[in-house]
């Protein structure tokens, strides 16, 4: 469902410290901070008992504008929530590595001399450009025979049957043909005693281009599915099944992730409510010149933590009821990982707000992005986003 809120974005400036004097018309350009309704300077304990308060952040360019401010937000005061107009507040930690996919194949149920297949289906945004229903390969190879005696169909050598499969997956054919994309640009493939390993690799970053007005900045993450089934490859892989004759189990050990906070995602935020940086001027013309009102102030290379902060109108007479959806409206602050006492001012006024229950963190960075050794990785994810 789509997010109808009125959106304002703060952007708190690297190595600035938050306002701790004065009030919104001595604000220097880019100083963010929190003020009372009285206009002065506001602390997490101050801001949680006043009638109201509000983000503000000084402007470099102030012609017929002053300070860019937030709406009034009333908080719960001593855990008495009675009278605050806020629906929900969280925070999203800035991650700059992505984790990638890890699946391990085990529990193979292979006869001496079978064919085995196994097929890699993977999706990303622009993966799916390339095939309607994800890139997908598939290589057969002929488990090894047995000497065994009496019985020759049973105890197939399991790590040599993987060392041949990776062979397959590995090999590249010749030429520039699209046909011959090697495996190895989207796997890492290794064998663990009898599992066989499958790691996606990370997303090549895409590029940035110098337009203003472009949308460069895209949320992608690859993701695959593993099938090993019984027999050699057909011409109807693209739609293999699990109905197909299944003959190892494929287990996600580790799930993908989105990289969070990221310069290029904060820089896209500020586009994507460019509306409400100029209080006269909405318009965002392709040339910088025709458009001074347009203020960055993101650090490149910097990872940021967002808060998000929902919130009704204080004056309940300008609600109107009907059959639509109501419009509330949202504040988002972001601050460079690098200023922890910025984020240590959040935390503080998040909880505050919250009537003394920390704030909310939607998600865990996971330090493990590809492994290349026998132990399987100990952070896992449970991300639902996509699957798996």
């Amino acid at each position: 469902m789509a997010d109808f809120s009125l959106t304002t974005l703060f952007v708190v400036p690297k190595g600035v410290a938050l306002a701790a004097a004065g009030s919104t018309q001595d604000l220097g350009a880019g100083v963010f901070g929190l003020f009372k309704n009285d206009y002065t300077v506001a602390t997490a304990a101050t801001a949680a008992a006043a009638p109201y308060f509000y983000f503000a952040q000084g402007r470099a360019n102030t012609y017929l504008q002053g300070s860019k401010r937030s709406d009034k937000i009333k908080g719960c005061v001593a855990g008495a929530c009675i009278g605050t107009n806020i629906t929900e507040m969280y925070k999203v930690i800035g991650c700059a590595t992505p984790a990638v996919q890890i699946t391990d194949v085990s529990n193979w149920s292979v006869q001496c001399g079978d064919v085995v297949t196994l097929t890699l289906r993977a999706h990303s945004s622009y993966l799916d450009t390339i095939a309607f229903n994800g890139f997908t390969r598939s290589v057969s190879v002929q488990a090894p025979c047995c000497d065994c005696g009496a019985d020759p169909c049973v105890n197939v050598d399991i790590p040599a049957l993987i060392d041949k499969l990776i062979g397959k997956l590995t090999q590249q054919a010749p030429g520039n043909n699209p046909d011959n994309l090697s495996l190895n640009n989207f796997y890492t493939f290794e064998r663990v005693g009898s599992v066989l390993r499958i790691s996606g690799k990370a997303l090549t970053k895409y590029g940035v281009p110098c337009d203003v007005a472009a949308f460069p900045h895209e949320y992608d993450r690859m993701w695959f599915r593993v099938f090993v089934t019984e027999g050699p490859a057909t011409t109807v892989d693209f739609i293999v099944s699990d109905a197909c004759n299944i003959v190892a189990t494929a287990a996600v050990i580790q799930r993908s992730s989105y990289a969070t906070g990221t310069a290029e995602e904060i820089a896209q935020l500020e586009k994507n409510y460019y509306s409400y940086q100029a209080g006269y001027m909405k318009h965002l013309y392709r040339m910088m010149g025709y458009n001074q009102n347009y203020e960055s102030y993101v650090t490149a290379g910097e990872v940021y933590t967002t808060y998000y902060l929902k919130f009704n109108d204080m004056d309940r007479t300008a609600y109107n009821w009907g059959d639509f959806i109501p419009i509330d409206e949202m504040v988002i602050v972001a601050i460079s990982n690098a200023d922890a006492a910025a984020i240590g001012i959040m935390d503080a006024l998040f909880t505050a707000l919250n009537g003394g229950v920390a704030v909310t963190q939607l998600n865990t960075c996971l330090t493990t992005s590809s492994t290349t050794t026998a132990v399987a990785p100990s952070t896992t994810s449970t991300t639902s986003t996509l699957f798996p």
